[in-house]
């Protein structure tokens, strides 16, 4: 396993370069409700302590905060999948305790 160790840090140095690229962000979520009275209704919902806040926005908002949720929902995938692949190198590379069995992919957070 010590011998993927030099393919991990390219896998890795390639995910923290997408990182550096990322651009706003913001959590979320965005609708285009259709048009209402008066007019297109656009809307951002998120969650603050619980609770669940609307508010109404304009087309040009809109567009904005769905490039930010979007980015916002990349960079997470992107840490995620960091995540995993520094618990890989981890228990692949640092001498672990004596164990009765080997841990399994799922134990060790890797599917």
């Amino acid at each position: 396993m010590k011998s993927q160790l030099p393919q991990w840090q390219n896998q890795y140095q390639r995910l923290r370069q997408q990182l550096a690229g990322v651009g706003w962000i913001s959590e979320g979520y965005v609708q285009d409700r259709g048009p209402g009275a008066g007019g297109p209704c656009y809307q951002w919902t998120r969650k603050v302590r619980g609770k669940t806040i609307s508010v109404a926005l304009s087309a040009e908002q809109f567009a904005w905060l769905k490039e930010a949720i979007d980015n916002w929902r990349k960079l997470q995938q992107t840490l995620k999948e960091m995540q995993r692949l520094s618990r890989q190198v981890l228990f692949a590379t640092v001498p672990n305790p004596p164990r009765r069995k080997k841990l399994g992919k799922k134990v060790l957070g890797l599917i």
